[in-house]
């Protein structure tokens, strides 16, 4: 096309056709456009479909990880529940408690205490593509705030947890303030027997504690402490969840 064009070129000149010539040109320029614009839009196509592959391959990723957090969460929703339902009988038992066996007791603060509570969500994912700027990729605005949103709502559990963690260790040690035995508490419980640890020389009773007014008042602390982390904390974090799940699975083709 362009040795045509020089052609009609050259013959133009030679006849002294420049209007002619000029049109010629013109119509040189405006095919350069076109050209030029058909391949930006192939370009711009080619971008758009590729962005389109990462943005699905983001997404799925998204939905797996949140899918495993959501199964964490609820399992610690249950732990956490059990920890308070177990804090509840002990304070409910009080210091002048019928026929409370000491087994039973131990088992009761076991359940309350044992277990240390710290949400764990699965956001390596998100965390790559906060730190390379990949979360721009995803096209939806609300699930890019609600994503943002997520892990600044994790910095607040973070604080509830360490929180919950401190009014927990404020109740154990009152057993060992006040001469009592957590050692009897797991052996009770079967649980030093199973790690191999030979019992311990406490003879005595640990239900005396019961009788103990700081026992009492941080007991109750960390019940109300342990309270606040399902219906504060924790919930309200299920249904963020459950709504950047939804989010996902809108976004998600095919």
């Amino acid at each position: 096309m362009s040795r045509l064009f020089r052609k009609f070129r050259k013959e133009i000149i030679a006849k002294g056709k420049i209007q002619k010539y000029l049109l010629y040109a013109l119509g040189e320029v405006i095919l350069l456009v076109i050209g030029i614009m058909i391949a930006l839009a192939i370009n711009n196509n080619n971008l758009k479909n590729q962005n389109r592959v990462k943005e699905q391959v983001y997404l799925k990723g998204l939905k797996e990880d949140f899918q495993i957090s959501r199964a964490k969460l609820q399992e610690l929703i249950k732990v956490n529940r059990n920890n308070l339902e177990s804090a509840k009988k002990i304070f409910q038992a009080g210091p002048k408690a019928p026929n409370l066996e000491e087994k039973q007791f131990s088992l009761w603060v076991f359940e309350a205490l044992a277990f240390e509570i710290s949400f764990s969500p699965n956001n390596s994912l998100l965390m790559e593509m906060v730190s390379s700027g990949s979360l721009k990729d995803l096209s939806n605005p609300d699930l890019r705030k609600a994503l943002t949103d997520w892990l600044a709502t994790l910095e607040d559990i973070q604080k509830q947890e360490l929180e919950l963690s401190l009014q927990r260790e404020n109740v154990v040690s009152i057993f060992d303030q006040e001469g009592y035995s957590i050692r009897k508490v797991f052996e009770d419980v079967e649980v030093t027997q199973g790690l191999g640890i030979p019992k311990g020389d406490f003879e005595g009773s640990n239900l005396g504690i019961l009788e103990s007014v700081s026992f009492e008042n941080r007991l109750l602390t960390f019940i109300l402490t342990t309270q606040a982390t399902e219906e504060a904390h924790y919930l309200p974090l299920m249904e963020k969840l459950e709504f950047i799940l939804g989010l996902i699975e809108k976004e998600i083709k095919g």
